[in-house]
């Protein structure tokens, strides 16, 4: 189907990737970029990428932040949240200090954006290394559904559910932006917001 809003503002998706340093961040974003692992990238700063993607038959440009994990200053991280318009928060299933984090970006997104119903979902990366995980699938998924939001496993390496996180990112972004736009495009609507959710794999 032909994009009815083609080049407007609708058809450009911000994400923005949250989540402690060392998890894989970056590592997912380049494998969804360039469809490349980089193992070992320790950015120093944000990086911004874009890349053009057809979401189920409409051609989108999706606007990634990668954040580095460590910004110093809460002015700028909290304009980075506010910039964004669905969130990856992304913790590695090797490390549980990483999960627990997970809790803090979660309460920093909703303090910037006021916002309960925002597109997020809760990211399990680096399941190629089931041997090492110290946080279950239980715990992980007990996590989402407390938060209402998706939960998916996923790993840089391999490139298992890569594409899928992102794109299924993009999905509640727009099926958020039509939603505002329905209510005249001052929807905070929360008890609203809540039905585009994903149901949890």
């Amino acid at each position: 189907m032909a994009s009815k809003k083609g080049g407007t503002v609708n058809s450009l998706h911000k994400v923005i990737m949250v989540g402690s340093g060392g998890v894989g961040k970056s590592a997912l974003t380049l494998q969804f970029m360039y469809d490349e692992f980089v193992e070992d990238y320790e950015p120093t700063k944000a990086d911004s990428y874009r890349k053009k993607v057809v979401l189920d038959g409409e051609d989108v440009q999706i606007d990634i932040l990668d954040t580095a994990g460590q910004e110093d200053y809460a002015a700028i991280r909290d304009n980075y949240f506010r910039s964004g318009e669905g969130f990856l928060c992304v913790f590695s299933i090797t490390e549980d200090e990483s999960f627990q984090s997970s809790q803090e970006f979660r309460e920093q997104i909703l303090r910037v954006k006021n916002d309960d119903s925002i597109p997020f979902i809760l990211v399990g990366n680096k399941s190629d290394l089931t041997e090492r995980r110290q946080v279950s699938l239980k715990v992980a998924q007990d996590r989402a559904e407390a938060w209402k939001v998706p939960y998916v496993e996923t790993s840089a390496k391999t490139r298992e559910n890569v594409d899928k996180v992102f794109f299924d990112l993009m999905r509640e972004i727009r099926a958020r932006k039509s939603e505002n736009e329905g209510s005249g495009g001052n929807a905070k609507a929360k008890s609203r917001g809540k039905k585009i959710k994903c149901t949890l794999l």
